[in-house]
């Protein structure tokens, strides 16, 4: 694990000396093992790594070959290693202590621009071709590393982190209005959907499943498929498609733990994509006499519980089945008494280095990461991509497509054991298929929804930018959510895995915790092995007999509980008590929206009715069930946004 970042000078200008020190030197606010530096000519390559890794111990980052003529440096772990060391022919007493930039080197030669594709795991690198005076550089499938760059006729740098660019003296703070633009008016939590630039107007980033080159001082940016010529797998019997998967994602939660001497943690919530993580990772952590380390978020102490019944708030008694159950874990139930989303803008507008709007988590996402740190964890492992891999299969999503098949036979088994196991009452259950079947009737009667959040751009800054059309098309400001995709289940699971968008935030997010806090966080079920195996089964596998998430749920017996493995009840939900936590805070928010009502630059910005609005109710105080309301939301992206633009511009 590293922060890379360099310096190409298509001029071929010699680099100056104080451009190295600048960027490097940006780099050392984040911990690292070792920094290193090549430089030749008019190309400069650093790295500032953070050993995870048995091979990184002795890895030499930035690396050159002067033999075949290529540099090296890469912030990775691979973890199909054995995979690719097969297929490039590497001599058996060689693979132990090859490390994973010098297999991506390996790589290169082979399969040259094409390698990214071969690759399974977290990575972004860039390599120096010195024969064809070609600069290369990758960052992966789904954007579990960052990687950011500035580019114009003379020169590119590049590095993991914002900052180091902007320490350069040729690199300007200028605001990207269209950026800002579109990031307000998307009501989700997700980013434009152009992933090719910041809001930063001369720093853009390189997307994931994307490449870079520079050759003759021209830059093209071109996309890869990780998740091309999936094919249908058709086996003989449930059995073993449940025999095929525990075997695909029991490699994929152990591929790495094998690799580290330091702890290995985990998120542990009372569900099933993080308890079948945990469960295979305590397993296999056990066989070589190591403990797993869990992290649970609980509730402060005081907390009125407000949440539905089918909703879990705190969900410690689930987890402690499911740690009881499957052993050789020592268990943790963090609170953070002292923190809110308010107390952490700062801290994290430091780390992410842009505005963000996924507030309700972050006390405990950051709170997690500290005490990993605190234990020498070097891996911190999560089941963040589940619901779209493991454990997807919506059932009622898949009972429409059988409605509109006229499959009735099957559709009324599946609904009549579906409400048995759910206890949904079956009068209830076909009254939302029947709108999910037929999507017209919600035009005609609406169905009860969720308050939706009122539009925060200034519609006067909307038409300046160039965006006010989009903001009238639903597709657009409800990125992420089911106005954006297909409403067949299987078209809209490919759509997820097609929108590199809808991921970036989660790589970005736990990329640069992990360089913060030196504890690389890793999740088996967005590994590319298991992806292609969901894909490629049918979807009877994932809904059947009654049962939504059917193959996770079938592939975890005996490995977690049956009342977590088989619970279609209740859910957990996360950060319910994130207003109640604002409560001694409360004067200091009010105080600061007051401030923000009056900001001359805010104004342009964000619309300020919709704001005063939202303020006016805050002044009467939120009660704690308006943890995820519209002014909530509102409020605090406000703020966030403010301290950003105050700090930075």
């Amino acid at each position: 694990m590293s922060a890379i970042a360099g310096i190409y000078r298509g001029c071929r200008e010699p680099i100056p000396s104080e451009d190295i020190h600048r960027i490097m030197g940006a780099l050392g606010k984040y911990p690292a093992d070792r920094t290193d530096v090549w430089h030749k000519d008019h190309i400069m390559l650093g790295n500032h790594a953070q050993w995870v890794t048995v091979q990184s111990h002795h890895e030499q980052l930035p690396f050159y070959d002067a033999r075949r003529g290529l540099a090296i440096t890469a912030d990775a772990i691979i973890d199909n290693r054995d995979e690719l060391m097969e297929l490039l022919q590497v001599p058996p007493g060689k693979r132990a202590h090859l490390t994973d930039s010098e297999i991506i080197l390996l790589a290169y030669e082979a399969w040259a621009e094409r390698t990214p594709e071969r690759l399974v795991g977290d990575f972004a690198f860039v390599i120096w071709d010195e024969q064809q005076q070609l600069l290369f550089g990758a960052r992966d499938f789904s954007g579990a590393r960052t990687l950011y760059y500035y580019h114009d006729a003379e020169q590119m740098a590049f590095s993991t982190m914002i900052s180091p660019l902007l320490s350069l003296p040729y690199i300007h703070r200028k605001l990207n209005e269209c950026w800002l633009a579109e990031f307000l008016a998307i009501s989700g939590v997700f980013e434009p959907p152009d992933l090719s630039r910041t809001i930063y107007g001369s720093i853009y980033q390189l997307p994931p499943s994307h490449t870079f080159k520079v050759q003759d001082r021209k830059l093209s940016i071109q996309r890869y498929n990780s998740l091309s010529d999936i094919q249908p797998l058709k086996l003989g019997s449930t059995e073993e498609y449940v025999e095929a998967f525990r075997e695909v994602f029991h490699t994929a939660v152990t591929s790495r733990l094998r690799r580290t001497r330091l702890n290995v943690g985990a998120h542990l919530s009372g569900g099933l994509d993080s308890g079948s993580v945990v469960s295979l990772a305590a397993r296999a952590l056990q066989k070589e006499n190591r403990t797993l380390h869990t992290y649970s978020y609980v509730p402060a102490d005081g907390f009125v519980d407000w949440t539905p019944k089918r909703r879990l708030a705190d969900e410690s008694p689930l987890i402690r089945q499911t740690v009881q159950y499957v052993g050789n874990i020592n268990d943790q139930y963090l609170s953070f008494h002292d923190k809110n989303p308010f107390t952490e803008i700062d801290d994290w507008l430091d780390t992410l280095e842009h505005p963000y709007k996924f507030f309700d988590n972050t006390f405990w996402l950051r709170g997690i990461y500290e005490q990993a740190q605190l234990e020498k964890v070097g891996i911190l492992l999560n089941g963040a991509r589940g619901n779209y891999s493991i454990s997807w299969g919506p059932a009622l999503d898949y009972y429409a497509r059988l409605f509109k098949k006229l499959r009735w036979l099957r559709l009324s088994r599946e609904l009549g054991q579906y409400g048995r196991n759910a206890d949904i009452g079956r009068r209830r259950l076909i009254s939302v298929l029947v709108r999910k079947a037929i999507p017209a009737l919600d035009r005609w009667k609406p169905a009860a929804s969720h308050p939706a959040i009122p539009q925060l751009i200034n519609p006067d800054f909307a038409r300046r930018a160039g965006i006010e059309e989009k903001l009238q098309d639903p597709a657009f400001t409800g990125i992420g959510s089911m106005a954006d995709l297909s409403p067949d289940p299987l078209e809209a699971r490919q759509q997820h895995f097609n929108r590199v968008n809808v991921w970036s935030t989660t790589g970005t997010t736990n990329c640069k915790l992990s360089l913060r806090y030196s504890v690389w966080s890793h999740d088996p079920t967005n590994d590319l092995r298991v992806i292609r195996f969901c894909l490629g089964t049918p979807i009877e596998q994932f809904v059947s007999n009654g049962m939504d998430r059917a193959l996770i749920r079938r592939s975890t017996e005996g490995l977690l509980p049956d009342s977590i493995r088989l619970n279609q009840r209740t859910r957990g939900i996360q950060a319910a008590d994130a207003v109640q936590r604002m409560n001694k805070d409360w004067p200091q928010f009010l105080n600061e929206l007051d401030h923000i009502s009056k900001d001359s630059r805010m104004q342009q910005f964000i619309n300020m009715p919709v704001f005063q609005s939202a303020l006016d109710e805050a002044r009467h105080g939120l009660e704690p069930n308006q943890a995820y309301s519209p002014t909530i939301k509102l409020l605090m992206r406000s703020t966030i946004l403010h301290r950003f633009l105050k700090k930075n511009f």
